[in-house]
């Protein structure tokens, strides 16, 4: 009975499969996403905070990303084992993976609490805070609250893929969104009317975090598809080690933009305090908040593509555990196409339009060196979004084949070695300007190596339809 429940992924038009699971993981990522980017818009719009309030939100930013890396290791891993163990109509194993991811994002996330509140001085001067003393007293009061919340948001992170694998994408969306309903009201109320300062969007934050892990334990006691006895939470080996090898690839594109931001806001950092304007004390903190802006809307469009390709997870695990290669192939054109086109219209709004985006973040409160760098920031940083778009389906769509090596060494190329290198490397020659060049550069070499494994990949599909 179990297996029939998803045994629509088999049969049902592709294009339709698509779009029922993934405008809501879309929209439940975007809504994620909004969590860190409406504290930043409402801290920018607080004249009390300003700049040094974006600073403090970029200091912070990587750590939360640590804590996401982690959850979606767990959750995505998860969701990639059950859809492919569905397939294959093993549906112990789907439930022992969903009890095991439980039990495992719950002691990851206490534990990585434990290690964010014993360390907060070092982690925070690690990503740049130390920039200056205003600047670290935000970070340093934005973390501790962000930090007390990191359990229910990992958990809520965690449960999203595995809702959306148990055949439930609408309320996998539904959850993240009543959180993000809840921190959008209580950020205006916490920061201007109760004065509160980056305290008070971390613990309106927090609330969202807490309603939506609440609503992701209602429905693991209801779930649909795979209902959980008491012996799935026990730790099976076999089933761990898989699941956390297909979710590998996740944990890795999330862990790789903390290496990449801690390398970036520290040459920001070194560069910034020998450039002539950003030198100088009141404004050495612009070009860090600057770049944490263009970050921001990055993750949007990489929120859409993301979902847009871990939407199609499940459909993806179901058609290779039951051996339909012809649905897997059609579905990777789709995917390729739509990615490209969310990135050409990204790349449209960043390259026409940089002093509007600018604008939502505050900008009207600050110098004009700090809205010069911003939009030489969005032109130069982003201006191969639609490489980076391709790059990101190419490397998920490899993990719900189940190709798990193939999918960490690709993106282990673009995130670490070309996203950490360049940033690294690039500045020695450019200063700040090879801070911004060095993501765009990422994208286009990494393309190369995308192009190819995408082509070999059609090639195996065609073989696998030719044997079936």
């Amino acid at each position: 009975m179990e297996t029939q429940t998803n045994a629509f992924l088999g049969n049902e038009r592709v294009g339709r499969l698509m779009r029922k699971y993934a405008v809501p993981c879309v929209i439940s990522l975007l809504v994620a996403a909004l969590y860190n980017i409406v504290d930043q818009i409402f801290i920018a719009n607080a004249t009390y905070l300003g700049s040094y309030g974006n600073a403090a939100n970029t200091v912070v930013f990587p750590m939360t990303v640590i804590a996401l890396a982690i959850a979606v290791m767990i959750g995505d891993g998860c969701c990639a084992f059950v859809s492919l163990s569905l397939g294959r109509q093993e549906t112990a194993d789907a439930r022992r993976s969903v009890g095991n991811a439980v039990v495992l994002v719950v002691a990851a996330s206490v534990l990585l609490t434990a290690l964010y509140l014993l360390f907060a001085d070092k982690i925070i001067a690690m990503f740049g805070g130390t920039v200056n003393e205003e600047t670290f007293r935000h970070s340093k009061e934005y973390f501790f609250w962000i930090s007390l919340g990191i359990p229910f948001y990992m958990f809520g992170q965690a449960m999203n893929p595995v809702i959306r694998a148990d055949g439930s994408p609408k309320f996998a969306m539904v959850s993240t969104l009543a959180g993000a309903a809840a921190n959008i009201i209580l950020d205006p109320i916490m920061i201007f009317s109760l004065h509160w300062g980056v305290m008070g969007a971390a613990v309106a934050t927090v609330i969202g975090q807490i309603i939506t892990a609440a609503l992701s334990v209602w429905y693991l006691a209801h779930a649909k598809t795979v209902r959980l006895n008491r012996g799935d939470f026990a730790l099976q080996g076999r089933v761990v080690r898989r699941s956390l090898t297909l979710g590998v690839c996740s944990f890795l594109s999330q862990i790789s933009l903390v290496a990449a931001m801690a390398a970036i806001n520290n040459m920001i950092r070194h560069w910034g305090g020998l450039d002539p304007v950003f030198g100088q004390e009141q404004y050495a903190q612009i070009p860090m908040a600057v770049v944490g802006i263009v970050m921001k809307f990055f993750q949007i469009v990489i929120s859409i593509v993301v979902g847009m390709a871990a939407g199609c997870i499940p459909i993806v695990g179901f058609n290779m555990g039951a051996g339909r290669p012809e649905r897997v192939k059609r579905l990777l054109t789709l995917l390729l196409i739509g990615e490209a086109v969310v990135g050409l219209i990204a790349l449209i709004i960043v390259e026409g339009f940089p002093r509007q985006l600018i604008a939502i973040f505050g900008a009207a409160n600050e110098s004009v060196y700090y809205t010069d760098f911003a939009v030489k920031a969005f032109r130069v940083y982003l201006c191969m979004m639609v490489f980076a778009c391709v790059n990101k389906a190419a490397f998920i769509f490899l993990q719900a084949m189940g190709k798990a090596v193939a999918s960490t060494l690709l993106s282990m190329f673009r995130e670490i070695v070309l996203g950490v290198g360049l940033a690294l490397l690039l500045p020695q020659f450019f200063a700040l300007d090879g801070v911004l060049c060095s993501m765009p550069a990422a994208d286009a070499l990494t393309l190369v190596a995308s192009m190819a494994v995408i082509f070999m990949t059609y090639r195996q599909l065609d073989r696998m339809e030719q044997r079936a």
